[in-house]
């Protein structure tokens, strides 16, 4: 019989991802507390912006953009704000944040050594850029190494696909 597997990858979706601005946008716009001090949430390139007049009122954007990824099935690991704090610029301050996609080498190293460690004996794995392929000759065993990945605590986002 041949073997089972599944890919392991590290994935967002764009349109999820600009849904849940665009309604931190609109919340943004309408709530009394981010009235005139200039709050604001926007696409700059790749990376997403935050503007207000104060550090807190930029993290509090920060928390309702949060909110909103949540509520669309985004993962949080996803988001990448750098040092997380607010800088000055002139008399705003400002907080970018990039989207994390695609496994690096040295997560991909740490999954397929988590999996040698503590997974199946029967499961096999492989790294092909910026994915790692699971296999087995058991279900079971695919089921038990997603159930692992699932409960590490790993700095990604991780999507299991191709499951065949």
């Amino acid at each position: 019989m041949a073997d089972s597997s599944f890919d392991i990858v590290s994935k967002v979706d764009r349109q999820e991802v600009d849904n849940a601005l665009n309604q931190a946008a609109k919340e943004i716009s309408q709530r009394y507390d981010f009235k005139n001090v200039g709050a604001s949430i926007t696409w700059s390139g790749e990376s997403i912006v935050m503007v207000a007049n104060s550090a807190e009122r930029v993290n509090a954007i920060l928390d309702v953009f949060q909110t909103k990824l949540i509520k669309r099935g985004v993962s949080l690991k996803a988001i990448d704000t750098g040092e997380g704090e607010p800088q000055p610029s002139g008399k705003e301050y400002r907080l970018g944040a990039t989207l994390k996609e695609g496994l690096s080498g040295e997560n991909a190293k740490k999954i397929t050594k988590l999996i040698r460690d503590e997974g199946p004996k029967g499961a096999k794995t492989q790294i092909t850029g910026d994915e790692v392929r699971v296999s087995s000759k058991s279900r079971d065993d695919l089921q038990s190494v997603i159930a692992l990945l699932k409960a590490a605590d790993l700095d990604v986002a991780l999507q299991f696909i191709n499951y065949r």
